[in-house]
């Protein structure tokens, strides 16, 4: 009797001792689970981390370059009814920041992400260039004027833009003409409001054949 006790008590033992070790393989695999799990984890983040840096890198480096360049290329081209045609390439890349055009008003090149309105807008002090360049790309005709420019002209000037959707107009200093009308790649100098050539400008490029983005809007920016 007391040996058949001593039996069950051992194999008690036994199996008491098989379910510990079980036990403690069990516990063993789990913290190499969870180990190895972090390990994935934690490379995955540093992984992604590095794969951000330089993505955010890349970037910065893109919108680096593009800062303080046009972008442009080229040359005019004087057609026989006066109108400065740019043959080259513009750039259309969107960058913060000032931007060096190679001509003055720009007709066109990199810009700053937000356009100036230009529903008939008339701004009376000066405004950014890379502003109106992107009002450009969307169609408007930009008219500018110096201090030569008669204030009979300009009131004129005002009132036709006033009345024409996808046009705006500022004072402008560094320009060669007392009055500049500036589309996406072309653009007209004129002495008096009078000239004919001032209606077929707006004619031809008010959301003319040049607009890279026919229809987009020329509300919704900046004043």
């Amino acid at each position: 009797m007391a040996t058949a006790k001593k039996s069950n008590n051992a194999a008690r033992k036994a199996r008491i001792e098989e379910m510990r070790r079980a036990e403690q393989a069990r516990d063993r695999r789990n913290r190499i689970l969870v180990i190895g799990a972090s390990v994935v984890v934690v490379a995955g983040l540093v992984v992604g981390g590095v794969v951000l840096v330089h993505s955010q890198s890349g970037k910065s480096d893109s919108a680096s370059d593009a800062k303080g360049s046009s972008g442009d290329s080229g040359h005019f081209t004087t057609g026989s009814d006066g109108v400065r045609t740019w043959t080259g390439k513009l750039s259309r890349t969107h960058v913060t920041g000032t931007v060096d055009y190679p001509m003055h008003p720009p007709v066109g090149g990199n810009h700053n992400p937000v356009w100036l309105n230009c529903n008939g807008n008339v701004y009376t002090k000066a405004v950014k260039d890379e502003n109106a360049v992107h009002a450009l790309e969307h169609g408007a005709v930009w008219v500018t004027y110096t201090d030569k420019a008669k204030k009979s002209d300009v009131d004129t000037l005002a009132a036709k833009v006033k009345q024409t959707p996808y046009s705006l107009m500022s004072p402008y200093t560094n320009q060669t003409s007392p009055i500049e009308l500036t589309a996406w790649g072309h653009q007209l100098g004129v002495t008096s409001a009078d000239d004919p050539k001032v209606g077929k400008f707006f004619e031809t490029y008010v959301q003319g054949k040049q607009t890279p983005e026919p229809g987009a809007s020329c509300t919704g920016g900046t004043m």
